[in-house]
């Protein structure tokens, strides 16, 4: 249930770029999420409205676009997805794979009026 505190963070964005920044309204906040970050995305979308309620963000529509997860093979060099059951370079096998994207959370764009 961490995704009410993660929403109520966004807020706090919300809430102090329409102090610097002089809007009234938000349209849309567009986040960005991991693949591998543990964030429910429907959770996030559910618990939104209520940290939303009497702010700027209060009818903002909130999208969220997934970052999949990308690694890399020190040992062969190989770049890209890996089989979550398997977690190691689908080319040579090697477990001492990179995580490069995958754990991202950020707000990415604000649509204001």
């Amino acid at each position: 249930m961490h995704e009410l505190a993660l929403c109520k963070g966004i807020i706090d964005i919300v809430n102090s770029e329409a102090e610097e920044k002089k809007f009234e309204r938000v349209l849309e906040i567009e986040l960005k999420v991991g693949e591998y970050s543990g964030i429910v995305t429907q959770c996030l979308l559910e618990f939104f409205p209520v940290a939303a309620a009497g702010t700027p963000a209060q009818d903002a529509r909130l999208t969220v676009s997934l970052v999949p997860a990308s690694f890399k093979c020190p040992e062969c060099g190989y770049e890209g997805a890996v089989d979550r059951k398997k977690a190691c370079c689908p080319s040579c096998g090697s477990y001492g794979i990179k995580m490069l994207s995958g754990r991202e959370f950020f707000v990415e764009q604000l649509k204001v009026e």
